[in-house]
């Protein structure tokens, strides 16, 4: 195999997450369940299911965002330890954990986050070029990067997905837990986002979603059919129902 290739037979047949009759509820009633799942490690797993607020809601729970009601969750050596899946996951692309303010500057957001992210002594300067190309390069690939002065909401749908990506990813954990690839209005443009998740899928496991799942590639994808999801809009989640 040369260097630098896609291994060509299973990544691992150890799962790094297993969940089993999975339900979660929230304070205003049912969301999702039972729904049982397995992530293998590396690559992107495809979480085939109608979307709405079950299927973000699984995003969630496989993230460490929300905890089981019923059924247990394996992940990480741990059964049913939100918190510490939480330390060990990265979200971007879903509106109800990552949402960025529309009137605002890339560097803006970038600034933040890098602030966010330095110890409390350290004096964090404003974001600049190079902070640009090493947090969004490795999700863009040879996509072309936002400028720092762009406005959130002036971005074309892919590079507004692709910044939060970078963004949530701007610590890249062993787990990346992306919203559904289906949320692009255009084919295209979700046919490219997938493909930047592969990418990333050669250093981290990524989990995303789409209805009709996806076409597997050289085992850097893998479609895991999703039952007992609901297909109503997703309602905001109550603070009560959100791990903090």
């Amino acid at each position: 195999m040369a260097a630098g290739e896609p291994p060509t037979e299973p990544l691992s047949i150890e799962p790094l997450l297993v969940g089993e009759g999975v339900v979660v509820n929230a304070s205003w009633g049912h969301i999702y369940g039972p729904t049982d799942v397995a992530v293998q490690p590396g690559g992107v797993t495809v979480l085939q299911g109608s979307g709405g607020r079950g299927r973000t809601a699984l995003l969630l729970t496989l993230s460490g965002r929300m905890k089981p009601t019923k059924g247990t969750l394996h992940s990480f050596g741990r059964t049913n330890d939100a918190h510490h899946l939480f330390d060990h996951a990265a979200m971007g692309f879903i509106d109800e954990v990552d949402g960025i303010e529309q009137t605002i500057r890339v560097r803006d957001v970038l600034t933040e986050q890098l602030r966010w992210n330095a110890p409390w002594y350290r004096w964090v300067k404003q974001a600049g070029d190079d902070d640009l190309e090493r947090i969004c390069r490795p999700v863009f690939g040879d996509l072309e990067l936002p400028s720092l002065m762009s406005y959130v909401e002036e971005l074309p749908e892919l590079t507004a997905a692709l910044f939060r990506i970078a963004v949530a990813n701007i610590r890249p954990r062993a787990l990346l837990v992306v919203g559904g690839v289906d949320n692009l209005r255009r084919i295209e443009n979700s046919n490219k986002m997938l493909e930047r998740l592969i990418d990333l899928g050669r250093t981290q496991t990524v989990i995303t979603a789409d209805v009709n799942g996806a076409p597997e590639h050289r085992d850097l994808v893998r479609v895991v059919p999703v039952d007992n999801l609901t297909d109503d809009a997703f309602v905001r989640l109550e603070p009560a129902d959100r791990i903090s």
